[in-house]
């Protein structure tokens, strides 16, 4: 079981004296961990950071087990990132939720165009908040639990959508809402196209949206809470004002 391609790194941990085992996403092999030797060195510490760009020759007997890679960094990694905290947590948790959320060895190549655009909008502070959300939208559609925000659930009508079911996941007009108001999950405008602006509160109603289809259709049924990355990700967001 060999291949050559580019990754990004979403997690590595010590093992042994100098190696360490680093969990990867690729976009025609899926998620795969895999055992660098000599990964604990100085010179590799800074490109297993998560987030970072690397092109791997991996190599495992089967498929079924722990393989081994050689990596090589892609451009500067996560350095250019060193000075905004806030998008630092982003990133940690877009790693923590893709790895979390995706299979091991199975190919989900959504995802990983996904991880791949968010990685290049951290860079733009105003503007990488709304692709996370844009992010875990498309991580629930590749894993198959998309939401339907084409038109109202209820009436059919493709105007006025403002709420999304929590149950099914799928839009709902105003008038139609109206009654359950309170129960229904905010849709901000700009999940709905790329020509609407955002607007006050838009973020933080999109990333509740996306945490709470996440936590019920994947992590729930895992036995397993929504990453702590992402919460942190949350609380640096609402104490910079940018929710």
């Amino acid at each position: 079981m060999d291949f050559h391609e580019e990754a990004f790194v979403l997690s590595a941990r010590a093992h042994g004296d100098t190696g360490v085992v680093v969990d990867l996403l690729t976009e025609t092999h899926g998620r795969r961990g895999a055992y660098v030797a000599g990964g604990a060195s100085r010179k590799m510490k800074p490109f297993l950071q998560a987030g970072s760009r690397v092109i791997c020759d991996y190599r495992a007997r089967t498929s079924d087990h722990l393989g081994s890679a050689r990596l090589e960094a892609v451009g500067e990694g996560v350095a250019a990132l060193f000075d905004d905290a806030v998008a630092l947590t982003g990133l940690s948790a877009a790693a923590a939720v893709a790895q979390g959320a995706l299979p091991e060895r199975e190919p989900h190549p959504g995802a990983f165009l996904a991880f791949e655009a968010l990685m290049s909008a951290f860079q733009i502070p105003a503007v990488w908040p709304a692709i996370f959300v844009r992010f875990e939208a498309g991580l629930l559609e590749d894993l198959g639990f998309g939401l339907d925000l084409s038109r109202c659930a209820a009436t059919g009508t493709v105007d006025d959508l403002i709420y999304v079911s929590p149950r099914t996941g799928r839009a709902v007009s105003r008038e139609a809402g109206a009654p359950y108001a309170d129960k229904m999950l905010k849709l901000p405008p700009f999940m709905l196209g790329a020509q609407a602006g955002l607007g006050e509160g838009d973020v933080g109603a999109g990333l509740d949206l996306t945490g709470h289809f996440l936590e019920q259709f994947v992590f729930h049924p895992q036995n397993r809470p929504i990453p702590e990355a992402r919460v942190w990700m949350v609380d640096r967001l609402r104490e910079s004002g940018r929710l």
